[in-house]
């Protein structure tokens, strides 16, 4: 059993990512060999068994840390402001915050009224149209300012939680 905070488990996943990313271009690139009828082969080093083995043990490790961090976000209570949230909360709050801000990001940098293009080439005679916003732009960009204070105080939330909170791996 280990103790270890999610920033680490989670850079140990990758570091386990890149072992595993060895053990199988080393298999992919070893298994067969290519040799001309007339010619001594040189016939690559390659165990299946070692190599199946290798890949087994670090998968059951990603699984122990992936089940472990997964525990952690659906138990463990961050405080975010006045409210306290699960880690798998802030997480999919946070996406759904960033949707929004992409929304309200376009819509504060629309114009007011704007000119639409013609698109058709029978349309030289017809009268110009215009696009107009139907909202109002200063409460989209404080809105747009809400929304990113938000996602802001839940990263750092997060982040603070991430460095400083240890939790159980059985590994």
């Amino acid at each position: 059993m280990r103790k270890m905070t999610s920033a680490y488990a989670n850079k140990m996943l990758r570091s386990l990512e890149e072992d595993k990313s060895y053990w199988t271009n080393k298999e992919n690139e070893s298994n067969t060999y290519v040799a001309a009828v007339n010619e001594e082969p040189v016939i690559p080093e390659y165990d299946y068994a070692e190599v199946a083995a290798k890949i087994e043990e670090i998968d059951e490790k990603i699984c122990v840390i992936k089940h472990a961090v997964n525990l952690n976000n659906a138990m463990a209570r961050v405080k975010v402001g006045e409210k306290e949230m699960s880690v798998d909360t802030i997480l999919i709050r946070m996406a759904q915050l960033n949707k929004r801000k992409a929304t309200l990001d376009y819509m504060r940098k629309q114009l007011p009224k704007s000119r639409e293009e013609q698109r058709s080439y029978m349309s030289r005679n017809a009268v110009p149209e215009y696009r107009y916003i139907n909202y109002d732009l200063d409460l989209i960009k404080k809105e747009y300012e809400r929304v990113s204070e938000a996602i802001m105080e839940m990263q750092m939330a997060l982040d603070q939680y991430n460095q400083t909170v240890l939790f159980d791996v059985d590994i």
